[in-house]
């Protein structure tokens, strides 16, 4: 079972630079570094965490959807694939009226990102699977 471990005494400048960077892709957080190495700062682990996190979404949000528009360009001059294309493609992008005239996609992203700055702003390290695993392992918190 999965679970949402609380940090230890998180103070709240990092909860707000925290949730701060899930919400500009990465960047409050990548300039928070960037400040932090000028004054010869160092960064909790929980703070590091979640800008690590953000960034590597980001980063990888990016390049997924730079494939998928690569792999429909190429697969769209094949006339039964470019069929099927079009209905994944309309599925996925097209407006919702029940999603609040969101896509697919969007309210999936936005889903990710509300639960993402809510958990960083209560204190907690937030939990998506394969992604935290490989930010734990690579901030140092095991």
């Amino acid at each position: 079972m999965i679970y949402l471990k609380p940090s230890n005494s998180v103070y709240t400048i990092e909860r707000i630079i925290s949730a701060l960077s899930y919400l500009t892709a990465g960047m409050a957080g990548f300039i928070w570094l960037i400040i932090a190495a000028i004054f010869k700062k160092s960064i909790r682990s929980f703070l590091m965490y979640h800008i690590m996190q953000s960034i590597f979404i980001s980063i990888a949000y990016y390049i997924f959807i730079e494939l998928y528009k690569l792999i429909y360009i190429a697969f769209a001059k094949i006339p039964i694939i470019n069929s099927l294309l079009f209905l994944l493609n309309s599925m996925l992008m097209s407006p919702i009226p029940f999603l609040f005239g969101l896509s697919l996609l969007q309210a999936i992203t936005t889903t990710v990102i509300i639960y993402l700055v809510l958990t960083s702003f209560m204190g907690l390290y937030s939990y998506i699977p394969w992604i935290s695993n490989i930010i734990k392992t690579n901030t140092g918190n095991r």
